[in-house]
């Protein structure tokens, strides 16, 4: 496999949540395992992939080691002791949050950023999940269980009791999702970031409800370490407090969407944070001309929708 200072990421669909998270958490991952590579990624068409760019010529093998080596490191920021969901109360947010106020935790307080704030509550004093939340116990899914153990490798029951349980670290999982079209083979745990995830009675030769739904592991991986880079704020939507990411807002119905742009310029992972966080982008209707100036070429929005108890979250439509 030839070494080269760009890779054409083909797995990662511009209208596909779980791949643009996925993306930042790359970015992430090889900022922490390979920092001296200082990656870069611009959009490319058609059809639209990310493209990735290094200081220095790497094989594809070689980028997904190193991002497994970066989400190997940042994993240890993903434990939540015996909170299995974003249900507890304000106390025990805030002990969370004054733990990760110490020297040399900033990346765990980045991963508690994303979450919650201890100054958006509900109603009987419970912390406002994160809008990238999409479950709360329903159908024995639990989000911070999940968050915990996927970027850790912490085999599901199911595969656990197989006589050759698989190794859910392989780097080979993320060259699959970053470099080759996904397939969705992985019996593994998933958050509903994929839209492929919505799966429901409708058309369905069976009953689907009892389907194992498969999803592509080495994405989830990387889109846990990817949540991080949305921080999130308490902010006043509606006369009410709520807890929004970066990219997060509210629609005139009051659902979550959630926005993010599409870039021609190579750009590092901080320049696209702040594209993200730049207010043009975050109105009912972005501004094209404004936002042409920073080199984005597009806008693509997902709204998070209720299906019977579960909640999903759709292809981004262009804006």
């Amino acid at each position: 496999m030839t070494a080269t200072t760009t890779h054409r990421l083909e797995g990662l669909e511009p209208d596909n949540l779980l791949a643009f998270l996925a993306l930042l958490g790359l970015l992430r991952a090889l900022e922490t395992g390979a920092p001296d590579w200082r990656p870069r990624v611009h959009w490319n068409g058609p059809p639209l992939r990310p493209v990735l760019t290094l200081a220095e010529a790497a094989t594809q093998e070689k980028i997904a080691e190193a991002a497994a080596r970066g989400c190997a490191k940042l994993a240890k920021d993903y434990e939540f002791g015996g909170d299995a969901d974003l249900t507890f109360d304000k106390a025990r947010g805030r002990a969370l949050l004054e733990a990760a106020a110490t020297p040399g935790t900033r990346a765990r307080a980045a991963v508690l950023d994303s979450l919650f704030s201890d100054g958006a509550l509900k109603k009987d004093g419970r912390v406002l999940a994160s809008p990238l939340c999409a479950m709360f116990g329903q159908g024995h899914q639990h989000f911070l269980t999940r968050l915990s153990d996927v970027p850790r490798g912490v085999l599901p029951k199911t595969l656990a009791k197989k006589k050759a349980p698989p190794d859910l670290n392989t780097p080979s999982r993320i060259e699959e999702a970053l470099f080759t079209p996904w397939t969705r083979r992985d019996e593994t745990d998933s958050f509903r970031w994929d839209p492929a995830e919505d799966r429901r009675y409708a058309l369905r030769f069976r009953n689907p409800s009892n389907d194992a739904g498969c999803t592509v592991h080495g994405a989830n991986r990387l889109a846990t370490v990817g949540l991080a880079t949305l921080p999130g704020a308490a902010v006043e939507r509606r006369g009410r407090i709520r807890f929004l990411t970066l990219g997060a807002d509210l629609n005139v119905g009051g659902g979550v969407e959630i926005t993010w742009p599409i870039w021609e310029n190579s750009a590092s992972l901080a320049a696209i944070q702040a594209l993200i966080a730049h207010p043009a982008l975050a109105t009912m209707n972005p501004d094209r001309n404004c936002l042409a100036r920073f080199g984005v070429i597009e806008v693509r929005r997902t709204s998070r929708i209720s299906v019977g108890k579960f909640f999903n979250f759709t292809r981004a439509e262009a804006m």
